[in-house]
């Protein structure tokens, strides 16, 4: 006969062994993103508004190179084609780099600025700040956040520059894709 208390116990065991085998949400963010691999999509400034650098061109971003543990995404912006996000999955968290080339694929003096995640995040949002590198080349940008968030419908990739105003957002609709576009200046097909 299963008494009140062994029933308890085996729902207990139970739980445990299910929270146990469920993955941890950097891990969930990492499994979601590489369901992109080799997909582009477009998208749209969201802010500033009036961003000179970015309104109204053409945004396209490239799920380009994907392996366990490194995923590169270039970014476009109308045909300028210098900018690769790079995320890295290691022991847990989640590193973003940029990499931004010259059109003739050298490296600019400003490159691989970005951070790691501090803690798991959530399944559908990982926040980035600024590590020590990017403090030491950058020194304006040592209170930058950036994140990137990931539904079913949108990626988004964020800036705040914390105590400034200074704030930046796209939006890249996961809808529909198009076709692959050019490589990023500097790779070799």
């Amino acid at each position: 006969m299963i008494t009140k208390r062994t029933l308890i116990l085996v729902i207990s065991m139970f739980s445990v062994g299910i929270y146990a085998q469920q993955e941890n949400p950097t891990k969930e963010f990492w499994s979601r993103l590489q369901t992109h691999c080799n997909k582009a999509y477009e998208g749209a400034l969201i802010l500033p508004k009036e961003d000179k650098a970015f309104g109204g061109k053409k945004l396209t971003m490239h799920v380009r190179s994907c392996t366990d543990s490194v995923i590169k995404i270039p970014f476009f912006v109308g045909d300028d084609r210098s900018r690769t996000w790079i995320f890295t999955y290691v022991n847990n968290r989640i590193t973003l780099k940029h990499d931004h080339r010259h059109e003739d694929g050298t490296e600019d003096k400003i490159n691989f600025y970005g951070g790691t995640t501090t803690n798991k995040g959530k399944a559908d949002i990982q926040f980035f700040p600024a590590d020590a590198h990017t403090q030491k080349m950058i020194p304006a940008a040592a209170t930058n956040v950036w994140w990137v968030t990931l539904s079913d419908r949108i990626f988004s990739y964020n800036l705040k520059r914390l105590g400034t105003d200074r704030i930046f957002k796209v939006e890249m609709n996961l809808d529909k894709t198009i076709p692959t576009p050019e490589a990023p200046w500097g790779w070799k097909d």
